[in-house]
C-alpha cells in the first residue's frame, strides 16, 4: 500500500478551514533524545514521570509509532508530512539539515487558516534565511540554532542557565533554565492568543535531554537518590552520574508537562486543545540501563533507535477512549492527522508522504495491517576533514530501513522478525526470501520516486534585506561535520565550503573569523581552555559567479584573495563584487602555504 506522492517544484498553499464552531488549539511537545523507555509508565526502573503518566492515561497512544533515528529528519517530517528524502532535511549538520524553502510547513498551513503559531526551543532545520522558523510560518519564535545548546552557531558559552536565544530574529538574553524558559514562553504565547480569541498552534521542542548533560540541581539530586537504591549497586559509578543528569533533565520535562496541563485547565483551554507528546528519536542511554525490551539507540536502525512514545489527547474531540493503538504509524502522519482533526484543507496535502490517522484516533478504523514504512536518513560524515562526493552524508537506497508488520529489513542486508525475536539478534534474511522480495520491491519503488532530489543541497541566501548582515558557520559546510563549540575551541582541522544564493548584485563584505564576534579574540589566539592556531594569513575564493565574456579577466586569481593576519587581528575582511545568483564560498586560515582550517565563522554584509 503506497501512502506517498512525489514533490516537484513549488507548492501552492491554499488553505480552507471547514466548519468548526471553535477551531481546536494544537500543542505539540517533542523532546530531544528521550527514548520510549524514559517514561515511568513504560517500565523505567529509575525515573518517575507522574505528569507524563497522567497524560498517557488520558490519551490515545500510538504504540508502534516511528520517527527517524536522528533529530533533523524527524523534525522536518513532522513539520511537512513528507519523507526526509523529499523535504531536504536528511542529516543533522554538514549542509544537509536545511528544509526546502518551497515546501509549506505545518506553521504555514495553520497560519493561513487563522491560527497564531509559535515555536519554542529547538528548530534544527536551518539557521539562516530562508530556513529559520520565522521564515517558515511561525509568528512567535524563541529558539537556538543547530543541534544543541553549545553548537557552533549558538551564542558562545550558552550553558543551559541564563542563556541567550533568538526571539523573532534577534538575540535576547533570558533568565532561568533552558527547558523552563521554553515552556514559559510557550505558555505566554498561548495565553496571549487565547485572550485575543485566536486559536493557536504551539510547538514546544526542548533541547533536553540531549547532551551536554546539564540538569537542574534538584532534579539531579532526586535521580541520584533513586540510583543510590540497592538494586542499582551493580551500575558503574560513572554511568550513575550520567544517568543522574540525563534522567534529571527528563524529570524537569515532566514537571513542565504538569505545568503546561495545569495552565490549559486553569485557562479553560484543555477541553478544546489537541495535546501531543512525542520524542524525536531513540534514547542515548537506554541500552546502558533500560531499553524497554528493544535493541538499539539514537542513530541506529534497530527498533530502539526510532520507536518512540506518542500520546494524543483532545477531551472535546470525540476521540476514542484512552487506549493503545497497534499498527505501524510514523511521524509523517502527524500533520495530515492534525489537519483532518482541525478541519483544515490545503493543496499541500497532495504531496504528503504520511496519511491521516484521524479515523483511527476516533475509533472508526484501524491502522491498515499491510502498511509498509520507510525510514531513511544520511549518516554523519565521520573521518572526512574535507568535502567529498562519496561521504556518508549522501543518502542512499541501501541505508534505509523497511518496516512491515513484524518484519524489519535493515540496510537491505538484515531481516528481523520482532514477533519471535524482539531484541533483533537473529538475521533471517536467508530464510524468508518471499518477505524480503516484497519489502525490497517497496524500497525500490520508493527510491525511484525520491532519488532525483534526495541529495540536492539547499542554498543559504545572502544579501537579502530580511537577513543582512548575517553569520555563516561551519555547521553548514557541505558534507563536513563541524557543529560543536568544543571543536572550535580545540581548533579542529577541517575545511569546507558554503553553497549560497546571492539575492542582489552588489558589494559584499566577508569577515572571516575563528571565534564569533561575541568574544573578541584574535584569530591566532584562544580564550582560556582553547587551543591556539598559528594563523598567519587568510584566503577567500568564490566560485560560480563571474560569468565572464571571452577575454575578460576574472576579478581575482584562481587561487583566491589572500590577506596577512596579524597577531591582534580578530578577523580577515574581504570585499567582493558579486552578481545575483548561486555561488560557493570557500575560506582558508593558513600558516604560510599550509592550510590549517576553514573559517568557522564568516560574517556577510551586502553594502
Amino acid at each position: 500500500m503506497r501512502l506517498a506522492t512525489t514533490l516537484l517544484g513549488v507548492l501552492p498553499c491554499a488553505v480552507a478551514a471547514t466548519a468548526f464552531a471553535q477551531p481546536p488549539n494544537v500543542v505539540i511537545v517533542m523532546t530531544d533524545d528521550q527514548g520510549y523507555g524514559e517514561v515511568s509508565a513504560h517500565g523505567n526502573p529509575v525515573l518517575e514521570t507522574p505528569h507524563l503518566d497522567r497524560l498517557r492515561g488520558e490519551s490515545v497512544r500510538l504504540d508502534d509509532f516511528h520517527v527517524a533515528p536522528m533529530c533533523t529528519p524527524t523534525r522536518g517530517q513532522l513539520l511537512t508530512g513528507m519523507d526526509a528524502a523529499r523535504n531536504g532535511a536528511i542529516n543533522v549538520s554538514s549542509g544537509r539539515a536545511l528544509l526546502r524553502p518551497e515546501i509549506p510547513t505545518m506553521a504555514d498551513i495553520f497560519a493561513e487558516a487563522g491560527y497564531s503559531t509559535g515555536v519554542f526551543g529547538k528548530w534544527h532545520l536551518g539557521d539562516n534565511y530562508p530556513f529559520r522558523p520565522e521564515d517558515r510560518g511561525f509568528h512567535e519564535t524563541v529558539w537556538f540554532p543547530s543541534s544543541h545548546i553549545g553548537s557552533v552557531p549558538d551564542f558562545w558559552g550558552n550553558d543551559y542557565f541564563d542563556d541567550t536565544y533568538i526571539r523573532n530574529g534577534r538575540r535576547e538574553a533570558f533568565k532561568g533554565y533552558c527547558t523552563d524558559i521554553f515552556f514559559d514562553e510557550a505558555i505566554d504565547h498561548m495565553k496571549r492568543s487565547a485572550e485575543s480569541g485566536t486559536p493557536f498552534l504551539t510547538y514546544i521542542a526542548p533541547n533536553t535531554p540531549h547532551g551536554p548533560l546539564i540538569a537542574k540541581e534538584e532534579d539531579e539530586a532526586a535521580l541520584a537518590a533513586a540510583l543510590a537504591r540497592p538494586e542499582f549497586d551493580e551500575l558503574n559509578p560513572q554511568l550513575k552520574s550520567r544517568l543522574g543528569s540525563y534522567l534529571g533533565m527528563v524529570r524537569n520535562i515532566d514537571t513542565n508537562m504538569g505545568k503546561l496541563v495545569e495552565f490549559l485547565e486553569e485557562e479553560g483551554l484543555r477541553e478544546n486543545t489537541i495535546l501531543i507528546f512525542m520524542t524525536d528519536n531513540g534514547s542515548t542511554h537506554g541500552p546502558l540501563y533500560f531499553n524497554a525490551g528493544m535493541r538499539g539507540m539514537k542513530t541506529e536502525l534497530w527498533e530502539g533507535g526510532h520507536r518512540v512514545p506518542f500520546f494524543i489527547s483532545w477531551p472535546n474531540g470525540n476521540l476514542a477512549d484512552p487506549q493503545d493503538v497497534t499498527g505501524l504509524t510514523q511521524v509523517q502522519d502527524v500533520l495530515p492527522t492534525l489537519l483532518d482533526l482541525s478541519g483544515i484543507e490545503t493543496a499541500a496535502a497532495a504531496n504528503f508522504s504520511g496519511t491521516s490517522l484521524a479515523p483511527v484516533l476516533r475509533g472508526d478504523a484501524g491502522v491498515p495491517e499491510d502498511r509498509m514504512l520507510i525510514i531513511n536518513y544520511s549518516r554523519m560524515p565521520s573521518g572526512f576533514n574535507y568535502p567529498s562526493p562519496y561521504t556518508q552524508s549522501i543518502l542512499t537506497r541501501s541505508h534505509a530501513g523497511v518496516l512491515w508488520k513484524q518484519w524489519r529489513l535493515l540496510e537491505n542486508r538484515e531481516l528481523y522478525d520482532l514477533e519471535s525475536d524482539p531484541l533483533q539478534t537473529t538475521n533471517v534474511i536467508d530464510r524468508r526470501p518471499e518477505v524480503v522480495a516484497r519489502m525490497r520491491d517497496h524500497l525500490h519503488e520508493w527510491w525511484d520516486e525520491v532519488a532525483a532530489t534526495a541529495n540536492e543541497p539547499q542554498r543559504i541566501v545572502i544579501g537579502d534585506d530580511i537577513e543582512n548582515p548575517m553569520m555563516l558557520t561551519g555547521c553548514e559546510w557541505l558534507d563536513v561535520f563541524v557543529d560543536q563549540q568544543r571543536q572550535v575551541r580545540v581548533g579542529t582541522r577541517k575545511t569546507g565550503y558554503w553553497l549560497l544564493e546571492v539575492a542582489e548584485a552588489g558589494e559584499y563584505e566577508f569577515a572571516l573569523r575563528r571565534w564569533p564576534r561575541e568574544i573578541d579574540v584574535p584569530l591566532a589566539s584562544a580564550p582560556e581552555g582553547g587551543t591556539k592556531l598559528p594563523i598567519t594569513s587568510a584566503r577567500l575564493f568564490i566560485s560560480n559567479h563571474h560569468h565572464l565574456d571571452i577575454g575578460e579577466k576574472p576579478p581575482y586569481g584562481y587561487e583566491g584573495l589572500t590577506t596577512p593576519v596579524g597577531e591582534d587581528d580578530t578577523e580577515a575582511v574581504f570585499t567582493v563584487s558579486l552578481p545575483k545568483g548561486p555561488i560557493a564560498l570557500h575560506t582558508w586560515l593558513d600558516q604560510g602555504r599550509e592550510v590549517i582550517a576553514s573559517a568557522y565563522y564568516v560574517y556577510v554584509r551586502r553594502k
